[in-house]
């Protein structure tokens, strides 16, 4: 008994942690969408370091200033792809738009369109008031009746606003290897393509869908737009389920040991020598 007793001891010491708890927290916040071109004219660098890199930078500011909203990403060029779902997990948001470049999808253009089609699947919530869609392009290579589409998803209660990265002026679209700038991309007659900011669109698309269009040059100056922009939103409640921490088990073996003391000092024949030195059980 006394062995047991010193063993459970030992392991309540330890602290042994078992088995997690699934806790449903209360959330109030507006379901974001954001839909980033992938297409290769973002790699034009007109603006620092390049479009992509640009509009990685300016999702990852936006994703840092939310706080019990839940966000979702999809990746386009002339077909969108789901990056991640609409979920409360701002770190795995920021992990996979750090693994997102040109080269995620073979299909070249910019369907906008598409991306649109595809974020309404992310509303996943009937009750939920509050959507939406920052789609983050240079416009470029459009395809497609983007502004009609916007148009419908904005009955949809979907507001889309467009963030434009690149410049007027625009840019060559650099070919890399190892970093290294090994030429500029030609068109059919052997003339280098110089990709420009195509506002227009974007502003069509962002007027028809309810929102405004975002110059995405000053970093800063787009975060704090976007931080106002959500917080004059009705906010609307939804319930999100979060891992917690593992639970304590050092209890169990704690009441064990004291248990098998209790029972090696009381109640078997055998006393220890400093009871019998007591005489408790003497008339």
């Amino acid at each position: 008994m006394l062995s047991l007793a010193l063993a459970c001891f030992s392991i309540a010491l330890v602290n042994p942690k078992m088995g997690t708890k699934l806790e449903k927290i209360k959330r109030e916040g507006v379901d974001v969408v954001f839909a980033i071109d992938v297409s290769k004219s973002m790699l034009a660098e007109d603006i620092a370091p390049s479009r992509i890199e640009k509009s990685k930078q300016l999702v990852t500011q936006i994703v840092n200033n939310l706080t019990s909203d839940r966000i979702g990403i999809i990746a386009y060029a002339a077909s969108a792809f789901p990056q991640l779902p609409i979920t409360t997990d701002f770190a795995s948001a920021k992990m996979f738009l750090q693994s997102m470049n040109t080269d995620m999808l073979s299909s070249q253009g910019t369907a906008i369109n598409e991306a649109i089609e595809l974020a309404k699947t992310y509303y996943n919530d009937q009750d939920q008031t509050n959507r939406v869609l920052f789609i983050i392009s240079d416009g470029e290579d459009h395809e497609g009746d983007a502004v009609s589409i916007a148009a419908a998803a904005a009955e949809e209660g979907i507001k889309i606003f467009t963030i434009g990265v690149g410049t007027s002026k625009g840019g060559p679209i650099p070919l890399k290897k190892n970093g290294i700038v090994e030429s500029y991309k030609k068109n059919n007659k052997g003339e280098t393509v110089i990709t420009k900011l195509n506002t227009t669109i974007l502003q069509e698309i962002a007027n028809e869908a309810n929102g405004i269009y975002i110059d995405g040059r000053d970093t800063k100056a787009v975060v704090t737009n976007v931080k106002k922009l959500i917080g004059d939103m009705n906010k609307t409640e939804f319930e999100a389920k979060q891992y917690a921490d593992f639970k304590d088990r050092f209890q169990w073996f704690l009441g064990a040991g004291l248990f098998f003391l209790f029972l090696d000092v009381f109640f078997l024949e055998r006393k220890t020598s400093w009871l019998k030195k007591l005489n408790l059980f003497s008339t």
